[in-house]
C-alpha cells in the first residue's frame, strides 16, 4: 500500500466494500481513493489487479461507487431504486468484459481484458452489486447504525441483526461513546 493515504476499510463483500472507499459520509467524509493510483491499489486488494488508471477511469469508479451506495441504501430501507443509479450500475456491468476463471486451488479469480482492465474491474463490482441488490445472495442489505457513517452493508450474520458496517471502526466507536456517556452519568450521580 502507498503511504500517506487513509487505510482501506476491507470487507468480504466486494460491492459494499467498494462503497466504503468513501466513509463517514454524514460526518467528516474520508475519501480512500483520492488518486487513480489509489484505485489501482484497492482493486489489487480484491484480486482485480490493473496496471494503471486514468483520472477519467477514477471518475467512472466514483460514479459507480455512489450509484451502488444510492441503490443499496434504497434497497436497505425498502425504497424505490434511483433510476440514475440503476442505469450507471447496469452500464458498468455491461461494459465490463472480465471472465471468472478457476485456479488449481479451486478458487475463483478474475481475468481482466487487456483493452480496458479498469472498466472490466468496474464491471465485476457492478455485477456483484446487482446480485446483492436483486436479492440473489444469502444475506440482507442494512445501514450502519453510526450516525456519521450510515453505510450500506451486506449482513450475512446468522440472525441478520448486525448493526455496524464494521465492528472494528463504527461499532467500536459507538460502544466507546456509550461507555464514556455511562461513565460520565455514573460520576454525576455519585456526587
Amino acid at each position: 500500500m502507498r503511504a500517506g493515504f487513509p487505510d482501506f476499510r476491507l470487507g468480504t463483500v466486494l460491492a459494499t466494500s467498494f462503497t466504503g472507499t468513501l466513509s463517514e459520509r454524514h460526518g467528516n467524509a474520508v475519501e480512500r481513493i483520492p488518486t487513480p493510483h489509489r484505485l489501482v491499489d484497492w482493486l489489487a486488494v480484491y484480486g482485480l489487479a490493473v496496471d494503471s488508471c486514468t483520472p477519467a477511469q477514477l471518475d467512472l469508479a466514483r460514479e459507480l461507487r455512489e450509484s451502488i451506495h444510492a441503490a443499496a441504501t434504497a434497497a436497505a430501507i425498502g425504497a424505490a431504486l434511483p433510476a440514475t443509479a440503476v442505469q450507471v450500475i447496469n452500464d458498468r456491468s455491461v461494459q465490463g468484459r472480465a471472465a471468472a476463471v478457476l485456479t488449481p486451488e479451486g478458487e475463483r479469480r478474475w481475468q481482466l481484458g487487456s483493452a480496458s482492465p479498469v472498466e472490466d474491474a468496474l464491471g465485476v463490482i457492478a455485477a456483484d452489486a446487482i446480485s446483492i441488490i436483486a436479492g440473489e445472495r444469502d444475506g440482507t442489505l442494512a445501514l450502519c447504525a453510526s450516525p456519521t457513517c450510515q453505510a450500506a452493508f451486506f449482513d450475512t450474520s446468522q440472525s441478520r441483526t448486525r448493526k455496524w458496517c464494521d465492528m472494528n471502526t463504527c461499532g467500536n466507536r459507538q460502544k466507546k461513546a456509550r461507555f464514556h456517556a455511562n461513565h460520565r452519568k455514573n460520576l454525576g450521580s455519585a456526587e
